[in-house]
């Protein structure tokens, strides 16, 4: 994996002009669309999480339905926040994955049809590396060593030349994961997020 930042700064040389990315995130129950710069400016990051009653989860189908009723409007809203129409994106991007499926394709078909309809190139993110890589960006960290906990994952990962290496793994289950199934025992509300209402 070779990083964004590198990509950017290389590309930067040999044209001045600031590269613009449109990502869209959709790997669990938050669909969002975030557009920055290739100096790592962030220029809008609308999204919008899907919220189910406490003691239950989110299920794929259904959440992969309520990325798709939203997905168009927070597109929209995020060109606007950036005061930008889609001809002055540069590249589209999206999450490949890790992540639950069909709330995924969701996030793959609008990205594929964009870079299509647009003729703008396409890039699939790995959603791991890109919370990584955002933590990068702003701390201007070079080769981090980082605890990576998410719902699905929770690692040891550690960044030099130019490559991710995983030092650890739970392989039983995550940290995030135990934490959203604690909460729907003890029927803690997912808004904003059971983590964050444990806490």
């Amino acid at each position: 994996f070779i990083s964004p930042k590198k990509i950017y700064q290389k590309r930067s040389c040999m044209s001045q002009k600031k590269k613009i990315a449109l990502g869209i995130e959709g790997s669990a129950n938050k669909i969002g669309v975030g557009i920055m710069d290739s100096e790592g400016n962030i220029l809008s990051n609308p999204r919008k999480t899907f919220i189910t009653p406490p003691g239950t989860g989110f299920m794929p189908k259904e959440t992969a339905d309520h990325h798709r009723d939203n997905v168009l409007e927070i597109l929209q809203k995020a060109l606007d926040e950036a005061k930008l129409k889609i001809s002055d994106i540069d590249v589209i991007c999206y999450t490949k994955g890790p992540g639950m499926g069909p709330p995924l394709s969701v996030g793959a078909l609008v990205a594929r049809t964009l870079s299509v309809m647009h003729k703008k190139p396409l890039v699939g993110v790995n959603h791991c590396i890109a919370h990584i890589e955002m933590g990068r960006v702003c701390t201007n960290i070079d080769h981090p060593t980082v605890l990576y906990v998410s719902g699905g994952n929770t690692q040891v990962i550690a960044y030099s030349n130019r490559r991710y290496r995983i030092f650890g793994e739970t392989i039983d289950m995550a940290v995030g994961n135990l934490l959203d199934r604690f909460a729907r025992i003890l029927n803690i509300s997912n808004d904003p997020a059971p983590g964050y209402n444990i806490e």
